[in-house]
């Protein structure tokens, strides 16, 4: 978060100080000239600068997250290379304007007082407004490209609070700042910064459509860099530089970089090195303005607030306009002879299409593109005679309704074309056959992993036997973290899973109760002093259970459709459990059963990589890039075939490795989703 909130800091800042000075400057030569019944004018103004940027925020906001996802992606980018047109030539007018700034402002501030208080407003609404649109639209871009707001909105309110007591300390002659050489330095570190923003710009515009080479990377280290380390992080918040970066970001990155700085440069050093300080201000003795009446009083009240909500009531109403609702839907009835009759040609745009059962079968409905079969809308379980909406994005391509009844074979409506640009999102679905090649390989690693569990527990029970108790441990460890590799097939274990891996909690008997059984048993005794005549029992038990699971797991049945589930709950579970220590019971191993975890979900991943990939060609690479990170910080804590504790973590590196755990489990969430088996297939 903090990392995406340094450019949004320093444009906060200076254009905070900008707008600030003018400010303080018109306040200060009221306050001078004894009009101070006049500094209601220069509030309003400002008040009603500050109410057009907020709004402008919103509306940039709002008709973006109602946009599909390429138009998103292209309206990103375009106002992304906007902001950075608005920063470099904010960037070079302040590096000229700085050495003047006062006595310009002065002069300007002069001339208005000499007009009405229309001018005035006027004064201070532009000097205000003007800095607020730009750090509206360079806020709305830091955050996009930080995929969050926390951090760039955090950035920003502390850079203006910053600014905002500077000009305070300028207007009462605490501070004296030389404005060249501050503007100077902050000016070359924004156009660093601006960089960034026009290669992320630039990308946006690939992912849209706009532009080519969206696939060509000029270099790809998502592999081998770690992208959630405190460093990689900083680079992508602050400089907006990616593990990977196509062609045309390095170019835009590089292009402008070569071109603004050295100009930047070449002004600076033209400029003379007289130190020039802020504006000196200072408040003056007036005399106290005469008491208005009442109707004037009201009259201040009205103007500040009407300033305020005229621009709020605009955004709400562009906001309103801009936001697609969807289109009056046709009613498209089904059944199980005949489908999608009343469907015509709908315009782009989200749809409410009424799907209405007129069959005597309870039906999935979905709206697929039929050369590809994928899917943009589904209605599950539509039962015989009821109504129920789809909504749905369609843009630009072929469309047409699919009817499985639940007694039946599938019937697909006639196809319609929709004319106009692609870009609404679709699924590819994926049937039970699509999942037999995967389940076939994992089932067979599952297999190969319960014969290796058979000898290691009957290891364990030997060792237990000889008396070896001090070998027991290191071959119960082996053998626990076999049985914890395979969790993708925990489901399938049915009672064998409670008598192998139970815990103690419920039990009336605690760890003591005759229902603990298995791997958490033996560790309790292992690691509490208990004898090995008071360990045979559990331990020849352990192996007698691992052995029956071996012959009855090539007979129990395994969903298909659990599978990807899998990769979701077995990470889940370990946060639950291993990385809280809710399941040690004293060998303080939690973060090697939580590595085996890890093992098994990249197994899981390797069978269902060859239907994630056509799908969701973006996620392995980023989920990679997560595994590794978790890995690595596994293996810090793992010396000399020692695991750290969880309890004896240092805070800093468990905060580490639950975000990490965290974050790899967001990434994993679409998975179930995307390969959920849908009878459309």
């Amino acid at each position: 978060m903090w990392d995406d909130s340094f450019p949004s800091f320093l444009i906060g800042l200076r254009e905070g100080l900008e707008a600030g000075l003018v400010v303080s400057v018109l306040v200060a030569t009221l306050v001078r000239a004894g009009a101070r019944s006049r500094l209601a004018q220069v509030w309003t103004g400002v008040l009603a600068a500050i109410a057009l940027s907020m709004s402008f925020g919103a509306v940039l906001t709002f008709t973006a997250a109602s946009l599909s996802t390429p138009a998103q992606e292209a309206f990103g980018g375009a106002l992304s290379i906007v902001a950075v047109a608005f920063v470099t030539a904010m960037v070079f007018w302040m590096r000229r304007s700085a050495r003047g700034l006062a006595s310009e402002i002065r002069e300007k501030v002069t001339e208005a007082l000499t007009m009405g208080a229309g001018v005035l407003i006027l004064t201070s609404f532009l000097a205000v407004g003007r800095e607020g649109l730009e750090t509206a639209l360079f806020l709305w871009t830091t955050a996009r490209a930080a995929d969050e707001s926390a951090g760039p909105l955090a950035g920003a309110g502390v850079g203006l609070a910053l600014a905002a007591l500077l000009c305070w300390g300028l207007y009462r002659r605490v501070l004296r700042i030389d404005l060249t050489r501050f503007f100077t330095v902050t000016g070359a570190v924004l156009v660093v910064i601006a960089a960034g923003v026009l290669g992320y710009g630039l990308r946006d515009l690939q992912e849209g459509g706009v532009l080519p080479g969206g696939a060509a990377f000029a270099f790809d280290l998502s592999g081998s860099v770690d992208a959630g380390s405190w460093y990689s992080t900083l680079l992508q918040g602050v400089l907006n530089l990616t593990p990977a970066m196509t062609w045309l970001q390095v170019a835009g990155y590089v292009g402008y970089l070569a071109v603004v700085m050295p100009l930047f440069v070449r002004g600076v050093r033209g400029v003379p090195g007289t130190r020039r300080t802020g504006p000196a201000l200072s408040p003056a003795d007036s005399r106290p303005d005469p008491t208005a009446g009442r109707a004037a009083r009201r009259h201040r009240l009205l103007l500040p607030l009407a300033v305020v909500a005229v621009p709020a009531v605009l955004a709400a109403l562009v906001v309103a306009l801009a936001h697609p609702k969807p289109a009056a839907g046709q009613t498209v009835a089904v059944s199980e002879t005949d489908c999608g009759q009343g469907f015509t040609a709908p315009k782009p745009g989200r749809q409410d299409f009424r799907m209405h059962n007129t069959g005597n079968q309870t039906s999935e409905v979905y709206l697929i593109d039929p050369a590809s079969n994928a899917v943009y809308g589904e209605v599950e379980g539509l039962a015989p005679g009821t109504t129920r909406d789809l909504v749905a994005t369609v843009a630009g391509g072929t469309y047409a309704w699919r009817c499985v009844p639940a007694d039946g074979g599938a019937v697909t409506s006639q196809a319609v074309r929709v004319t106009g640009a692609a870009g609404a999102h679709a699924v590819l679905p994926v049937s039970e056959r699509d999942l037999t090649a995967p389940l076939t390989a994992y089932k067979a690693y599952v297999n190969r992993g319960l014969s290796t569990l058979v000898a290691q527990t009957r290891r364990l029970g030997d060792d237990i036997r000889a008396g070896h108790l001090d070998t027991a441990r290191a071959d119960w460890l082996t053998a626990h973290r076999t049985y914890a590799s395979l969790g993708a097939a925990y489901g399938t274990f049915e009672d064998f899973d409670q008598k192998i891996n139970g815990r103690p909690d419920g039990l009336p008997g605690g760890v003591h109760d005759p229902g603990f059984t298995g791997f958490h048993r033996i560790e309790y005794g292992l690691w509490h002093g208990q004898s090995a005549a008071e360990l045979k029992g559990p331990a020849q038990q352990l192996a007698d259970n691992a052995a029956g699971l071996r012959k009855a797991f090539p007979h129990q049945d395994f969903d298909p459709a659990d599978l990807p589930l899998r990769a979701h709950e077995i990470l889940e579970n370990t946060l639950q459990f291993e990385l809280t220590g809710d399941t040690d019971q004293g060998s303080g191993t939690g973060l090697a059963t939580a590595d085996a975890n890890l093992a098994g979900t990249r197994e899981l991943l390797t069978v269902l990589r060859p239907l994630l990939t056509p799908r969701a060609p973006r996620l392995l690479p980023t989920v990679d890039a997560d595994l590794t990170r978790l890995q690595r910080l596994l293996d810090s804590e793992h010396h000399g075939g020692r695991w750290t504790p969880v309890d004896r973590l240092d805070p800093e590196v468990k905060a580490r490795i639950d975000g990490a755990t965290g974050q790899l489990l967001e990434d994993l969430s679409p998975v179930p989703d995307l390969l959920e088996i849908r009878k459309s297939a």
